[in-house]
């Protein structure tokens, strides 16, 4: 079956986590992604996460399926040439060094529209290419910071936490495979690539607007609520007999059929909380009535009354018990492949659901430097004997000398 993107060649020469989950999304999709390492060690994230069997960590063999690896030094003339030939064949250069390093290379987007105006460059960064911050490094707990984000999570009365999982380089990485796709679609109509510059600082950004409008129309700072949540009541965290619950009442509506559900209908004509607004004014009440009364039964038979009663609840889970989650395993949300030195690497499948043309995991994450001659081969025509001057002249990395004849 024809996958969306397998037309698309991506130059790909990010390292950590924003950008080669970006690249991993489209590579799903079809997208041949050449992940350009430099030699020596190549990804930094090649030493992030648990060792497995054959030298790979689970954190890089959960990322970078569906790719192939090149060893290819950009700061030997050898190697700028061998990546400037790549991009007259290629659609798009993705990158997420500090500001300005492509440039000062050589290698930068105003050089790589020269060689081919078709091409797309996708920086992502910290704080984008400009402004006062460009040139500061960044990594995921500085942006959560520098964002707010960490201000309004966590406990209530804490002084913020970082989320749970790597928010801003995530939502980098999907905004950035997003920037690419509007990019292609712009250059099917007008021919031409150009640049997309995806900050992870603005992606926080947008996902706070909502409480930076709300700031804004009041004056009010948000702060960490724990699992609950301002604009609706109730929404948050319960416990029960048995373990926590989640309990998301969002709508008056839904609030009326709720009351008489959990046997308490006369809270439904309670002045104090007969509208979402004033229940708000008076949360602290409301959420201690409520939390003695989920105490009297356990999750499952809450689950029970509350499913039928169509009010939104869910299970407070570890990922300890995802594998065997009813609904995980029914759409196959996990994939598990066999790695030819690592074993059986489990990881989340693709997350968008196409009707005819799903994403798939195709081949599991490369080795250093696995595919670099038979990209050589493939993309530029690269033969043997030219693999071998190549090799001499420093572009895979620097050519040991021989020692001295004992």
């Amino acid at each position: 079956m024809s996958l969306p993107l397998e037309d698309v060649k991506v130059l790909d020469l990010s390292h950590a986590l924003a950008g080669p989950f970006c690249s991993t999304m489209l590579a799903d999709y079809g997208a041949q992604v050449f992940k350009i390492e430099p030699p020596g060690a190549g990804d930094i994230a090649r030493s992030w996460g648990s060792p497995l069997p054959g030298g790979q960590t689970d954190y890089f063999a959960g990322l970078h399926r569906n790719k192939r690896s090149i060893v290819l030094d950009l700061k030997s003339p050898a190697g700028k040439q061998l990546f400037l030939d790549m991009i007259a064949r290629a659609d798009v250069v993705l990158e997420n060094f500090r500001v300005g390093a492509l440039e000062r290379l050589g290698l930068g987007y105003e050089v790589g529209k020269k060689v081919n105006p078709k091409i797309i460059y996708c920086s992502v960064s910290g704080f984008g290419q400009d402004g006062p911050y460009r040139d500061r490094p960044a990594m995921d707990l500085i942006v959560q910071a520098e964002s707010g984000m960490i201000s309004v999570t966590g406990e209530e009365g804490s002084s913020g936490v970082r989320a749970g999982v790597s928010i801003a380089d995530l939502t980098a990485g999907m905004n950035a495979a997003y920037g690419i796709l509007l990019a292609l679609r712009s250059r099917d109509k007008t021919g031409e690539g150009q640049h997309v510059d995806v900050s992870m600082l603005e992606g926080q950004v947008g996902l706070l607007g909502n409480m930076i409008s709300s700031y804004a129309a009041s004056g009010n700072v948000p702060a960490p609520m724990g699992t609950a949540y301002k604009a609706l009541l109730p929404y948050q965290t319960f416990r029960t007999k048995s373990g926590d619950l989640a309990i998301a009442v969002g709508s008056d509506k839904l609030w009326k059929g709720f009351c008489p559900a959990i046997g308490h209908p006369e809270l439904t004509d309670d002045e104090r909380y007969a509208t979402n607004a004033r229940r708000g004014a008076n949360r602290p009440a409301l959420i201690k009535t409520l939390q003695e009364i989920f105490l009297t039964k356990t999750y499952e038979e809450w689950e029970t009354i509350l499913v039928k009663a169509g009010i939104p609840v869910g299970a407070v889970n570890t990922l300890a018990g995802i594998p065997d989650h009813p609904q995980i395993k029914a759409r196959g949300s996990l994939v598990t492949m066999n790695h030819p030195s690592a074993g059986k690497v489990t990881m989340a499948g693709p997350s968008v659901r196409l009707s005819k043309t799903p994403g798939t995991v195709r081949t599991p994450s490369p080795d250093l430097g696995q595919h670099t001659e038979e990209v050589m081969k493939e993309l530029l025509g690269v033969d043997a004997a030219k693999m071998g001057e190549l090799r001499a002249a420093g572009a895979f990395g620097k050519v040991a000398k021989a020692g001295p004849a004992k």
